[in-house]
């Protein structure tokens, strides 16, 4: 599939791909997670399904994330929630499903709370809201905490490549858009997929938005020796299963 561009409002050029829905069928907007991208085995797992069952397909790169433009290190919550509302009100209409793994968790449920009328389900895979504060600041060492305050930026080691970058304006950026600390009001069918042997976000993090949310059609499965990228052949069928169920439930 060729890599299309477009313009955000905030005149960020992004990188796309886009499979139309047919006969009313939802679109599957893919968010992915923190210096991931849509090029990953989930989405690309997602796309291939949608093609092959009818329902609509957008992944999209945030800003400074694989083939879209931008420097990684200049991204927030805020500028790659405002890339996420930028796909979905120019690559897609019609009812959405959004599909978000860890970080994309996060911008799937501020999606939902910015595009009510939009958003029909939520497909969450580790799903880290608030991480910039309750997991990625918290987990820090002091040492760690005093660079970002005095130099602007810390590099911490990562187990999926080169050190992450995390700078000051992301975390002081990130305390803002926090929405685990009460109601989250999304009252559509919910499905989340969370590992139990998760390093990164720790499944206890998903039962508490599975209290957060208001909706009372929320299933959490809990994969026992699941890691962090659920991203073995069982862990993507039950992706590709659940977002077969939000199909049947929000299509027409």
């Amino acid at each position: 599939m060729t890599t299309e561009y477009f313009t955000s409002p905030e005149g960020r050029r992004l990188a796309f791909n886009k499979i139309p829905p047919v006969n009313g069928r939802p679109t599957f907007i893919w968010l992915s997670g923190y210096r991931s991208d849509m090029a990953g085995s989930k989405a690309q797992a997602v796309s291939s399904w949608a093609w092959q069952t009818g329902n609509g397909a957008v992944l999209f790169d945030y800003s400074g994330h694989g083939e879209s433009e931008g420097r990684f290190e200049d991204g927030t919550i805020s500028s790659w929630r405002e890339d996420t509302l930028a796909a979905i009100d120019t690559l897609s209409e019609g009812p959405l499903v959004l599909a978000g793994s860890s970080m994309g968790g996060w911008m799937a449920l501020l999606a939902a709370l910015a595009r009510p009328e939009r958003v029909k389900g939520l497909v969450l895979i580790a799903p880290a809201p608030d991480f910039t504060e309750k997991l990625m600041w918290a987990g820090l060492s002091q040492a760690q905490q005093e660079e970002i305050m005095t130099r602007g930026v810390t590099l911490r080691p990562s187990d999926y490549g080169t050190p992450d970058p995390i700078t000051k304006a992301l975390i002081e950026d990130g305390r803002q858009w926090q929405i685990l600390d009460a109601p989250i009001a999304f009252d559509g069918p919910v499905r989340i997929l969370q590992g139990m042997e998760d390093p990164d976000v720790p499944w206890p993090h998903a039962l508490e938005i599975n209290e957060r949310l208001t909706s009372s059609d929320v299933i959490l499965t809990l994969i026992k020796d699941g890691d962090h990228r659920l991203s073995r052949d069982q862990d993507v069928a039950r992706l590709i299963a659940a977002c077969a169920d939000m199909a049947n439930l929000t299509g027409a």
